[in-house]
């Protein structure tokens, strides 16, 4: 599991290989990943946006950018959290994935809550630097 906090908000994410998905000899590997925000903060707050950067163990750089999760902005009230399931497609066997979340507060202003930097890895490969 992979956690980062920023400005009270905690954000957990665990990833997981999909055999069932992939298909090696196509260079098609698939992980799901279950992320966790909680807010431990003092406001409510909302998340408006997403960015993913995506990267295979070639380099290859993918941006991803868009409104909520999942179809939802999930507004998260003091002790309140958030869980969703995503998924990833790669070329490689291998990868990591990095990103944040723009919050709002009820006022008005944004932040930024940074999502950790997570492995992707095919059990049983041969590990690559990634």
């Amino acid at each position: 599991m992979y956690r980062q906090t920023t400005q009270s908000i905690d954000v957990t994410v665990e990833p997981r290989y999909l055999p069932e998905h992939s298909a090696p000899q196509a260079n098609r590997y698939v992980w799901a990943y279950t992320v966790t925000i909680r807010n431990g903060g003092l406001e409510t707050v909302q998340l408006r946006r997403r960015h993913w950067t995506i990267t295979n163990a070639l380099g290859q750089v993918q941006e991803v950018d868009g409104m909520g999760v999942v179809g939802e902005e999930p507004r998260l009230s003091p002790g309140e959290s958030f869980e969703y399931t995503s998924g990833c497609p790669l070329t490689t066997p291998s990868g990591f994935m990095v990103g944040r979340y723009e919050m709002e507060r009820e006022d008005g202003t944004t932040f930024s809550v940074d999502i950790p930097a997570f492995s992707l890895d095919m059990p049983d490969a041969r590990p690559l630097m990634n």
